[in-house]
């Protein structure tokens, strides 16, 4: 039995991971489940899963998840920091699932590392922000990351087996998101709604939008620059519509290596809980007949600017990342409330990351400077907008 914390249980990587606890009750066992907002949902999963401790954002809402337990219920409800901290270190847990959305998912993976547990990281986020930090404290706690990502669980299962010296480049995928084939200029009139509309995966709302910029595939590439030490000049994005290949791998001589599944983010959950061994999910296959042909191209980094940003927040390193990431999460934000149009996103991104004087080897507290620098620069540029 693993016994499973579950950070941002309430969104789509968390509610999947417990479908998939659902399908094997004898292999998973809940201790631990966070949510910030969604206290509703939280509470029906409390009741069918019957987890230690339950957390949420502040005293308010911990107060409304009280009111929704049936009498007699003995979980501990929490909020808060501290609550997270003890939700991902809570010492009956063998695996933490960091599934929270954005930076707030640092401090938290960071605890429970300290704290000796395995994560299964679907929160990129952590690596964007503080890569260097995480890999490191992972090494000196004995801790194995498992990526959650379908990009990097497909890498990772590419790589298994071989040394990454025998890595040539790996080969991230990216469906393009729902406007691939729009015109740039017609950008500006793009509603949230729009963004929204993901053509082949489910996702929330923040990795939906950054799936729309091709931002989503940027942090991608700072994060398996982190989880598999590949510079990002041998880290490659290529759009594939199909979205069934979820990335390959190629090697020294000459032979590349492909992960395909149907887009569902099951299979990747399912291979970061149960590795090495895999699960039978009663999943369906690919219908290649009715695909009919796999389609590649290269991405537009003109009409998609988040990407190059990216490329250089990774290859710049110290504390630009982090800034990318904050000025991204406080735009997209800004969009998702109809503050600025779509196509200011990648500006207040680029203007945060010009402005900040990079530190090249910082300490934890320099890179939560540097998150909180862009995020108040952001949103000051947001507010001058004047939108």
């Amino acid at each position: 039995m693993k016994y499973l914390s579950i950070l941002g249980s309430t969104g789509s990587i968390g509610r999947n991971t417990l479908k998939i606890v659902e399908m094997f009750p004898e292999l998973f066992s809940v201790k631990a489940l966070t949510a910030a907002n969604n206290v509703e949902e939280l509470a029906h999963q409390v009741d069918r899963f019957s987890p230690d401790i339950a957390v949420v954002l502040d005293k308010e809402r911990a107060l409304e998840l009280k009111s929704r337990m049936p009498s007699g219920s003995d979980v501990n409800i929490l909020h808060g920091d501290e609550g997270y901290r003890t939700a991902a270190t809570y010492p009956s847990v063998d695996m933490v699932v960091t599934a929270m959305v954005g930076a707030a998912g640092l401090m938290p993976t960071l605890q429970a590392i300290d704290a000796g547990k395995d994560i299964a990281l679907a929160n990129k986020e952590t690596l964007v922000m503080a890569g260097a930090i995480v890999i490191k404290a992972a090494a000196d706690n004995g801790v194995t990351i498992l990526p959650v990502d379908s990009e990097h669980s497909a890498i990772f299962q590419c790589i298994a087996g071989h040394p990454v010296e025998d890595v040539g480049r790996i080969f991230l995928t990216a469906s393009g998101g729902p406007f691939l084939k729009k015109p740039a200029k017609d950008f500006i009139y793009i509603q949230p709604e729009e963004a929204l509309n993901h053509p082949t995966w489910q996702m929330g709302r923040k990795i939906s939008v950054d799936s729309a910029t091709l931002m989503n595939k940027g942090l991608e590439v700072i994060e398996a620059n982190c989880l598999f030490g590949i510079p990002p000049e041998r880290i490659d994005v290529i759009i594939h519509p199909q979205s069934v290949i979820h990335s390959m791998v190629s090697f020294n001589d000459g032979s590349v290596l492909a992960q395909l599944g149907i887009p569902d983010m099951k299979g990747a959950i399912a291979y970061a809980l149960s590795f090495p061994k895999r699960l039978d999910l009663k999943q369906p296959l690919p219908d290649f007949a009715g695909i009919g042909m796999f389609t590649f191209e290269q991405p537009d980094v003109e009409k998609f600017p988040c990407l190059s940003l990216a490329y250089h927040a990774c290859k710049t390193g110290g504390t630009l990342p982090a800034v990318l990431n904050a000025a991204n999460e406080q735009a997209v934000n800004a969009f998702l409330n109809r503050r600025i149009s779509f196509d200011k996103i990648p500006g207040i991104i680029s203007r945060s990351m010009d402005s900040h004087a990079v530190i090249f080897r910082p300490a934890l507290d320099d890179i939560v400077e540097a998150d909180r620098w862009a995020r108040e620069w952001a949103d000051d540029q947001i507010a001058a907008s004047g939108e």
